[in-house]
This record gives structure tokens, C-alpha cells and sequence, in this order.
């Protein structure tokens, strides 16, 4: 089990460039990567999403790609045609009207075109820095995200091991239920038959639809199940959260079924334990995978 939320970090710098990469994630329904990298870095985009995807399903994750460039990597280019057709133009003028032309370096900077600078933007030669960076990164990130989801397994546990509890105490009042309607149908039994007018036969069925309206058997043996699948999906490593959220809606109707059946403040009570220790487990599963 994996938390939704992590953190990993690693750098690398030589005399060339320095290189950071952190990851940070938090709770998100579905996963979506947002990336916050240096703009020569963009062509690995995919390839970062495609780690990134290998070790986390859920969650939104921030990726931060900061790139120093420390060797010089621009490249003056000087025109020299124009170069000398602006000189040749600087005699011309100088001939036609007698006066010398005095020019500094700056003017002839200023001159568009005359001197140009390029960077130079080679990807590649960052590719393998890069990958090793996000790969220690991306191992800190998942132990992270292991560590918190493990302490959440446990507390996940204790909460079902207190909703079985719960359920198991009802458990052991269905006979008291029983022995209710038993006791109630008895007593206006006995009043009908001191009464000349008594059919027997509606009086059975009466008897019989309160037992099948009232009876919680079949919502037991459906919270036993689905406790036995929630137990099951706590032991694997892989994603479970949105399985959990399912079965505790499951779990929840026939909790609420049960609550409205019961006629014993005992059994109520229970019910009400049991719905808010599945609001603390779907709570929990809001930051898992």
C-alpha cells in the first residue's frame, strides 16, 4: 500500500552545469503530473511522465527539473561582408564630403546585423545526467510514499478489527431480536384468542412477514463478506483505494439497512460506532493509492 503524498530529491553538478530534481505529491482523485522544468529539458517530457507513472497511479505530482548552465554556451557570429560594405560606405563618405568618419566599437555594435549571438541548445548532452537524477528521486519518492502508506495500513486495520467488533456484538443480539418478536406476537396472541373473533391463519402470516421484515441475517452474512474482502485488500501492493471506497458504500447500506430493521437500542447504538468507523476509514483512504 502507497501513500498518495511523497517526496524525493537528488542533484548532480559538474564543471559544465548543475542539475536538481524534486518531486513532491499530494491527494488527487486521478493522476496528474504538472512539471516545472527548464525549457531545454521540455523534450523529456514523456519521458519523465513514463518513470513518474511507473510509481505512482494517483495523486498530483510536481516535478521540478532546475537546470544551471555554468560553461559559456554562446557563439558571436560577425557579419564580415557587411562589415566591410559599411566600411566602404564609411570612405565614400568620407571622400564626398572631405570630413573624416570616426566610428568606436560601440557604434559599430549598435549596427543590426553587423554582430550576432546564438545559444547553443543540445538536449541530449543533459539526457543521462537527467535520468539518473529523477531515477534517485524517484526512489526516494516511492520509499516515502511506502513509509506513510504502511502506517496507514495498520491504521486501517485497527479500524476494521473495531467495525468487525462492532458487528460481531450485533451478532450475538440476533437471538435477543428473535426472542423480542417471539415475546410481542405471543402477548397479542394471547389477547386475540381471548377474543371470539381470531383467524389463525392471518395471524400466522402476520407472524411470518414480521420475521422476514425484521430479520438482519442476510445483512450480516453480507458484512461478514465484505469485511473478509476489506481485510484481503489491506495485504496487497497494488492500488486499492477507489476498491476500499467502493466496499465501505457497500458496507454503509447495509449497515443503515440493519439500523433501520433493529428495534433494540443496543443493536442502534452498535450501528452508529460502525458508520463512524467507516467515515474514519474512508477518511484514511482518501490519501492512498
Amino acid at each position: 500500500m502507497k501513500s498518495m503524498t511523497g517526496y524525493g530529491y537528488m542533484s548532480q553538478s559538474n564543471e559544465n552545469f548543475s542539475l536538481e530534481v524534486e518531486i513532491k505529491s499530494y491527494n488527487n482523485r486521478y493522476l496528474d503530473i504538472q512539471h516545472n522544468i527548464s525549457n531545454i529539458l521540455n523534450p523529456f517530457e514523456a519521458m519523465i511522465d513514463e518513470k513518474i507513472s511507473k510509481v505512482a497511479s494517483r495523486g498530483k505530482v510536481e516535478v521540478f527539473c532546475r537546470l544551471k548552465v555554468l560553461e559559456t554556451n554562446v557563439k558571436v557570429n560577425v557579419d564580415r561582408e557587411a562589415v566591410k560594405m559599411y566600411a566602404d560606405a564609411f570612405s565614400e563618405i568620407e571622400k564626398i564630403t572631405g570630413y573624416p568618419v570616426s566610428l568606436s566599437a560601440s557604434d559599430l555594435l549598435s549596427i543590426e546585423g553587423l554582430v550576432t549571438s546564438t545559444s547553443e541548445r543540445n538536449s541530449e548532452k543533459y539526457r543521462e545526467a537527467l535520468e539518473q537524477c529523477l531515477d534517485g528521486a524517484l526512489k526516494m519518492f516511492e520509499e516515502s510514499k511506502r513509509r506513510e502508506g504502511e502506517g496507514t495500513r495498520k491504521d486501517l486495520k485497527k479500524l476494521g478489527l473495531a467495525f468487525q467488533e462492532c458487528n460481531d456484538r450485533i451478532a450475538e443480539k440476533i437471538s435477543s431480536i428473535e426472542d423480542y418478536f417471539k415475546n410481542l406476537l405471543l402477548t397479542k396472541y394471547n389477547e386475540l384468542m381471548d377474543s371470539s373473533k381470531v383467524d389463525e391463519d392471518r395471524l400466522l402470516q402476520e407472524v411470518g412477514t414480521l420475521l422476514v421484515k425484521y430479520s438482519i441475517n442476510e445483512e450480516q452474512n453480507r458484512l461478514r463478506t465484505h469485511l473478509k474482502e476489506y481485510f484481503r485488500l489491506l495485504e496487497l501492493d497494488e492500488s486499492v483505494g477507489k476498491r476500499i471506497d467502493f466496499l465501505c458504500q457497500e458496507m454503509n447500506r447495509e449497515v443503515n439497512t440493519t439500523a433501520s430493521k433493529s428495534q433494540l437500542a443496543e443493536i442502534n447504538l452498535e450501528t452508529v460506532k460502525m458508520k463512524d468507523h467507516l467515515e474514519n476509514i474512508r477518511e484514511q483512504i482518501r490519501n492512498i493509492e
